[in-house]
């Protein structure tokens, strides 16, 4: 997913949040602080927007993210083959013949299925059969391109398509793959993966990368080089052709990335953060690639995800990670780091134990827009009474720089305090002991610090509160869940 689809993605999210933000009594929040939006490796397209808006040329932005390379050129023409979709029935249009010589009218809708023993049944749109053909059977496109009908695997309906149209015998039915010059291709893939609004120097970037990664990327088997999604790149076909991205593509025609004279794969996604990171650790088993190294990026701000938070409860954080966790989810320790920092490799804390697992699989799971994030845990509960406070003992975390109150400091600071009506207890993590936490209790529609209070060894925290009502903790400039005090 790339630069273009950004504000959709973050209005859902949105509201699915605000159906989630649910208070309870004993509660707890996992906030992650974040930074960037897709993999992290090669090209990021909002920084290659920011380069380009400050005089850089394609060239220069594509040496500054594919370290060691420069630009290459094509020696001739060259034809990809794009799965359109699949599905046990192709419809279709704006065809003008098949192989075998056989004319067809680009104004009426035909249709191809698979019959028995692998071979493909031509018919009239009402069913009447046209003929039938050894597969594949190549169908060719008229000037106006050619339509497939329905919903294909790029989100489009009836799109239509320069080149021909192959049908191939699929294990559920048919296959429709769309056989088109390479520049054409390109044409409806720019659009697809970059705003056509945006600075020329940066789609001029994106058409060389998209061209590179076409030709370096070509799938064997299944009669196909590419998908027409984010499995591959997003092609829209003629839909994606627009004034700009047009002239991109034909001032950059030839061009691609080289690496000692070969193409290179150019991987590219939308936001980094501020840095990229090796392909290495972000694509875990991924061979190291002197082209595919972490670079800063300085220039990215213009994303709304150049930086973001996630918010849930330990229970929904819980239930995504679903069988990755023993027993029931306490935190999420972070283990490894790359250059940029992307989580490497991270630990699942449960009740009954740890496992260890990806950045990327912590990623999916979680549905974080990147692995460049840092997990902070807050539980809250609120009981009446002074919540039978034990005898303090001295706090057992790790102290901080500057030398930090024991526990017993923690209990001295929440007995320091009228008579309790409740008590607030939970605990915090990452966190060593004596760090201050602020209880702050909901007065007027606002959130008013109501007394402090230290953390003790584990990041435990008890404070005894004087007065009912709502309370929240404050805890390293992030707040916990709300709990109430009846």
């Amino acid at each position: 997913m790339h630069a273009r689809r950004i504000s959709a993605l973050l209005a859902t999210i949105a509201i699915a949040i605000a159906a989630a933000a649910v208070p309870a009594q004993g509660a707890s929040r996992v906030i992650v602080r974040g930074a960037g939006f897709g993999h992290g490796v090669g090209m990021s397209q909002y920084g290659a927007h920011g380069f380009a808006k400050r005089g850089r040329s394609h060239g220069e932005i594509l040496a500054h993210y594919y370290s060691g390379t420069r630009l290459g050129r094509l020696s001739g023409p060259s034809e990809v083959r794009v799965l359109l979709k699949r599905a046990g029935r192709i419809t279709f249009r704006g065809a003008s013949g098949v192989a075998g010589g056989r004319k067809l009218d680009p104004s009426r809708t035909y249709a191809a299925r698979r019959a028995v023993g692998g071979s493909v049944v031509l018919t009239s749109s009402s069913g009447r059969s046209l003929g039938t053909y050894e597969a594949p059977l190549r169908v060719t496109g008229s000037s106006e391109g050619v339509q497939v009908r329905g919903r294909a695997d790029n989100g489009r309906s009836d799109g239509r398509y320069r080149g021909d149209l192959e049908l191939r015998p699929a294990a559920l039915g048919m296959s429709a793959i769309n056989v088109v010059d390479l520049e054409q291709y390109i044409r409806g893939v720019v659009a697809g993966e970059m705003p056509s609004s945006w600075h020329q120097e940066a789609l001029r970037t994106q058409a060389v990368a998209a061209r590179t990664y076409a030709i370096a990327t070509r799938k064997d088997g299944d009669g196909f080089d590419h998908y027409a999604d984010t499995r591959s790149q997003v092609y829209l076909g003629i839909a994606g052709e627009q004034q700009s991205t047009d002239t991109a593509v034909g001032a950059t025609r030839g061009e691609i990335v080289s690496h000692k004279g070969k193409p290179i794969v150019t991987y590219y996604f939308s936001t980094s953060g501020g840095r990229t990171e090796n392909v290495e650790n972000s694509f875990i088993g991924a061979d190291p690639a002197p082209w595919l190294k972490s670079v800063a990026d300085p220039f990215d701000g213009d994303s709304p995800l150049h930086t973001w938070t996630r918010r849930m409860s330990l229970s929904t954080a819980d239930r995504r990670l679903g069988g990755l966790v023993k027993g029931t989810l306490r935190r999420i320790r972070v283990l490894s780091r790359g250059r940029s920092p992307r989580v490497v490799r991270a630990q699942v804390i449960g009740s009954r134990g740890k496992r260890t697992i990806s950045g990327p699989t912590l990623k999916a799971k979680l549905g974080l827009y990147d692995t460049w994030a840092r997990f902070t845990v807050i539980t809250a509960s609120a009981t009446r009474g002074d919540g039978n406070t034990p005898k303090p003992t001295k706090g057992s975390g790790e102290p901080d720089s500057g030398g930090a109150p024991s526990g017993r400091a923690a209990a001295r600071a929440s007995r320091a305090q009228g008579p309790a009506v409740g008590t607030i207890r939970g605990r915090v993590s990452p966190a060593v002991a004596g760090r201050q936490i602020v209880v702050q209790r909901r007065t007027s529609g606002e959130w008013v610090d109501a007394v402090q209070t230290l953390t003790r060894g584990g990041g435990s925290y008890r404070v005894r509160v004087e007065r009912r009502g709502r309370y929240r903790v404050r805890y390293a400039g992030e707040s916990g869940p709300s709990v109430r005090v009846r």
